[in-house]
């Protein structure tokens, strides 16, 4: 995880070096295929995205990177500390899939609307961790990554942008950005809300699931053309 949040540190530092466009949205992601008979939910996060310049009529295509945090499942629950009876705590379990892709954007349009379509190309991190707190979840006590794995991508989507403003400091033009992706993943194995499970003993015990990991997801956020 750590070399992955590295690789997304330098990848955005040079966005923000040389990126002509960038942008964020909040996520929704809804499982498909063989994951989804794992994980029946809608998962929630966030993504970011930057491209090396801006499309336009005489070059509509253009390049960058896009990162995102998804959180598929989530699991909540208060038990006794097994050293001290009477003391309790807050578990806190998050199964998460973080991915990194290269970026292709085409936009053949100019104006106030501008409809496009874009490809992906890359990799994700899944992983589920556990977080122990007091019992109000006011003090972190401890954390650890129970399972995780990598898993390759690819997919495509389409989008509208609608203009907002113009003339912002250092901004040409704002967008509303509206869109919607099919992301293939390849197999990976993974936690699930109902693959862990304390037995009789009190042992917690681990059942990953394995399947491929495709992803529809719907966006809703802004883009932004610099005036460099």
């Amino acid at each position: 995880m750590k070399k992955y949040l590295l690789l997304m540190i330098l990848l955005f530092s040079a966005l923000d070096v040389y990126a002509q466009t960038v942008g964020g949205s909040l996520m929704l992601g809804y499982p498909q295929g063989d994951f989804r008979a794992n994980v029946d939910r809608m998962g929630f996060g966030l993504q970011v995205q930057g491209t090396f310049w801006s499309p336009s009529k005489e070059r509509p295509f253009s390049i960058g990177f896009e990162g995102g945090y998804l959180v598929y499942g989530m699991t909540n629950e208060t038990r006794e500390w097994s050293d001290f009876p009477g003391i309790y705590l807050k578990l806190n379990r998050t199964n998460s899939v973080a991915n990194l892709h290269l970026l292709m954007q085409v936009s053949p349009f100019q104006g106030d609307v501008r409809p496009y379509v874009e490809g992906l190309f890359g990799g994700a991190y899944i992983w589920t961790t556990s977080e122990v707190k007091n019992e109000n979840g006011d003090h972190y006590i401890a954390s650890s990554t129970n399972y995780d794995d990598f898993t390759w991508n690819y997919g495509g989507g389409a989008g509208i942008l609608i203009k907002l403003t113009d003339n912002l400091e250092k901004v040409s033009t704002l967008f509303l950005d509206l869109k919607a992706r099919y992301l293939f993943g390849t197999e990976a194995n993974y936690l699930t809300e109902e693959s862990v499970f304390v037995n009789s003993l009190g042992k917690t015990i681990f059942q990953p699931r394995k399947s491929k990991t495709d992803f529809f997801t719907f966006h809703i956020g802004v883009v932004a053309y610099l005036d460099l």
